[in-house]
């Protein structure tokens, strides 16, 4: 079946809103814009963040960025980098899957100090484009971390 020129221009216009959001995440992280970061994601949604645990609806996802550990990285000097997601798109709901760095400041230079799978789960709301759900994953060899990555 054919396209309309309206359902191509929609679906582009939802993955170039949907990528800027993700792109988003990164300078808010390192901003500590921890207000920005939890109006990334609807009410009710979820963040899996591996070995730290689920932080579920707006306020404990704020508190993923306020808290001391966070707080330690940004006085270090981190830099939150998030690559380019591959997106599916199935109406008002979309699946994003990307890599990201946690590069930390080590005097002379930055090093890599955690790289992570992500997968996003995306839904279209009264005000755009909110994330329900991100899983991150560090890649250790762990399977789990791994089939974030499947597509």
């Amino acid at each position: 079946m054919e396209q309309s020129d309206h359902d191509r221009i929609q679906r582009l216009e939802d993955g170039e809103a949907i990528r800027n959001l993700i792109a988003s995440y990164g300078p808010m992280a390192d901003a500590g814009d921890a207000k920005g970061i939890a109006a990334l994601w609807t009410e009710g949604g979820s963040y899996g963040v591996g070995d730290f645990g689920e932080a579920k609806g707006s306020q404990q996802i704020a508190m993923l960025i306020d808290s001391d550990r966070h707080q330690n990285l940004m006085q270090q000097g981190c830099g939150h980098i998030l690559t380019s997601p591959h997106i599916s798109l199935d109406g008002d709901k979309a699946t994003a899957t990307n890599h990201s760095v946690v590069y930390l400041n080590m005097g002379d230079s930055h090093q890599a100090w955690r790289v992570s799978a992500n997968r996003w789960q995306l839904v279209r709301t009264a005000d755009g484009w909110r994330v329900q759900h991100r899983e991150n994953r560090p890649l250790t060899g762990d399977e789990r971390a791994q089939k974030l990555l499947s597509l």
